[in-house]
């Protein structure tokens, strides 16, 4: 779904947040490749190692699978079965993505919400994921990715539901 059918604020809003997703991917990806090297190197030249490298490296991976998947909606990219949709007409075909996209969109919100309770509850337990780096904002992904994905999936139901009622043209 493309930004020039939204309202000027709405389409600015989407553009910042996608920038700041790939940034934010691109920087956690550089991060991991180079700790992943300098582990190596040391490891193998000094006979040392990173302290904790393996447990970040772990969670990197985490925040990578997470920002991916929400690119992956934003792009429509996500995975999705549509071996009836494709010989559907137009405007059923987009009636029927308006209820798929709100399904996730519900589904999103609820892991969202559960993984804001995991994080409040890891938040007054004082759980540390490893060395004094606390729990709560490790997981900070989960909400953080479930949420933003929710969104993407409002904004593609909304754009559906205009065009199964045919106030837009399909593309």
């Amino acid at each position: 779904m493309t930004t020039h059918n939204l309202p000027p604020a709405l389409a600015r809003l989407v553009k910042i947040v996608t920038w700041t997703e790939n940034a934010l991917l691109i920087a956690i990806l550089a991060l991991m490749v180079s700790l992943a090297g300098a582990q190596i190197f040391f490891r193998n030249f000094f006979d040392i190692s990173i302290t904790n490298s393996d447990q970040i490296l772990r969670l990197l991976v985490l925040w990578v699978a997470f920002l991916g998947a929400v690119a992956a909606s934003r792009e429509g990219k996500h995975i999705h079965v549509d071996a009836i949709a494709r010989w559907l007409p137009n405007r059923i075909k987009s009636g029927v993505g308006a209820i798929t996209d709100l399904f996730t969109l519900v589904v999103c919100l609820l892991l969202a919400w559960q993984a804001l309770r995991f994080m409040q509850s890891a938040l007054n337990s004082g759980e540390m994921a490893f060395g004094s780096f606390p729990v709560w904002v490790a997981a900070l992904i989960l909400p953080l990715g479930f949420t933003l994905i929710a969104l993407r999936y409002g904004l593609r139901c909304m754009h559906h539901v205009k065009q199964a009622s045919g106030r837009e043209e399909i593309t």
